[in-house]
């Protein structure tokens, strides 16, 4: 038996939900309305539980599509997603000083802003590994340079590979992080979160305006600007499926080379004893498009905010900077285009939380936890969030619980 309730209007695809026991905010709501309006969905839209207003579509839903793609539904930051490993290491293992492990992935993996004041990358942060160079080679470069040449915005800016590269293996600012996790048999992961950084933003917001562009030459009447679209066989469409395809590629290399300089930097890290990772690995996207089969069609799937959750498949949905993680099994439920949640999901505004929470209120919900407790993360306390609880009791016929994580260090970007 299904969890999900079923929202039904006028002139639209229905929109199957799984929000039992979570909050539906009218504004999501209404953006899911008009999604569903939209003439190419295919079957009905899914709502996973951490839904919330996003930039044209919900943050937390799965929208499938026949021979069309709205750029901001899958939004800027293309091919954002998760990473963990499961380590031979147990929690006795960790040295005594958990600030001083903080510390020493902060000095590992750039992140958040440099001293100057810009956004971090590898050239404010000192050499760039030879691995960076050797992936982008053999992976990532082929592909940019055809982007390049068929997108003239991108062929104007002679910087944009220099900083691509020294952008990979960088968490970012935001919600991105990386977390020290002990699971429910106190092993040890990693765990973190982050996307196509500056490069995917590009791509993104380059191609939301081009979409917007190109329906208004149309005529096209749209329920929200941010819903333009391209539509399959028009100038600009396989333009965008390739920037998005290679963006997604770079996102995953991303959190590659990260997980990869996390693990060595714990491996040269006084007191701790030689360790094995990859003893279980997940790096799943959440926020991505791509061609798969349903309900007897070929369509894509745009997951804002959503992980693949087919028969078999791994994910992470983390909680917040004080709750609970869950690596998950997905049971490839066909109403939700086998797909489940990304995370908690945001209960509040970033501006909202920064005006009702006190520093005070945020050490008392990250207690246990070495993580930073300044005003500079405000935004990102756990009270900003919903209950992890409720969204995993409410997708219960779209995954299985794994492995329950509870971290014990966090780095915010």
């Amino acid at each position: 038996m299904s969890n999900h309730e079923l929202i039904t209007v006028a002139d639209a695809k229905p929109i199957k939900a799984w929000v039992r026991g979570v909050p539906l905010e009218d504004a999501a709501r209404t953006q899911l309305i008009n999604a569903a309006r939209m003439p190419f969905i295919h079957s009905h839209i899914a709502v996973m539980p951490d839904v919330h207003m996003g930039i044209g579509a919900t943050v937390g839903s799965v929208i499938p599509t026949v021979g069309a793609i709205i750029p901001a539904a899958v939004g800027v930051d293309i091919g954002c997603g998760m990473c963990a490993v499961r380590t031979s290491l147990n929690a006795a293992d960790l040295p005594t000083s958990l600030k001083e492990l903080r510390e020493r992935i902060e000095r590992a993996v750039p992140h958040g802003r440099t001293d100057q004041g810009g956004r971090n990358d590898r050239g404010a942060w000192g050499q760039r590994p030879v691995r960076v160079d050797t992936l982008w080679k053999e992976h990532l470069a082929d592909g940019f340079a055809a982007i390049v040449q068929r997108t003239p915005y991108l062929a104007k800016d002679g910087d944009s590979q220099t900083r691509s590269i020294n952008h990979l293996g960088t968490l970012g600012t935001g919600n991105h992080f990386i977390e020290v996790c002990l699971d429910e048999a106190d092993r040890v992961w990693f765990m973190l979160h982050s996307g196509s950084r500056g490069i995917g933003n590009r791509f993104g917001s380059f191609f939301i305006e081009m979409a917007k562009t190109d329906c208004r030459k149309a005529g096209i009447d749209l329920p929200d600007q941010d819903l333009a679209y391209f539509r399959e066989g028009t100038e600009h469409f396989d333009d965008y499926v390739a920037a998005v395809e290679w963006a997604q590629a770079y996102a995953r290399i991303n959190r590659q080379v990260m997980m990869e300089n996390l693990i060595q930097m714990v491996r040269t890290t006084p007191g701790i004893p030689p360790f094995t990772a990859d003893i279980e690995a997940v790096n799943c996207h959440h926020n991505y498009v791509s061609r798969e089969d349903h309900f007897g069609q070929e369509c894509f799937v745009t997951r804002k905010g959503a992980v693949r959750a087919g028969l078999g498949d791994l994910g992470i949905i983390p909680g917040s900077m004080g709750a609970r993680s869950y690596i998950v099994r997905g049971k490839g439920n066909p109403e939700s285009f086998s797909s489940c949640s990304h995370g908690a999901g945001r209960a509040m505004s970033r501006t909202k939380a920064k005006k009702m929470f006190t520093l005070e209120d945020h050490a008392k919900a990250t207690a246990g936890v070495e993580c930073r407790k300044d005003a500079g993360v405000i935004d990102e306390t756990p009270m900003a969030y919903k209950d992890i609880d409720a969204v995993m009791a409410a997708q219960s016929d779209l995954v299985e619980v794994v492995h329950t994580l509870k971290q014990v260090v966090c780095v915010k970007g």
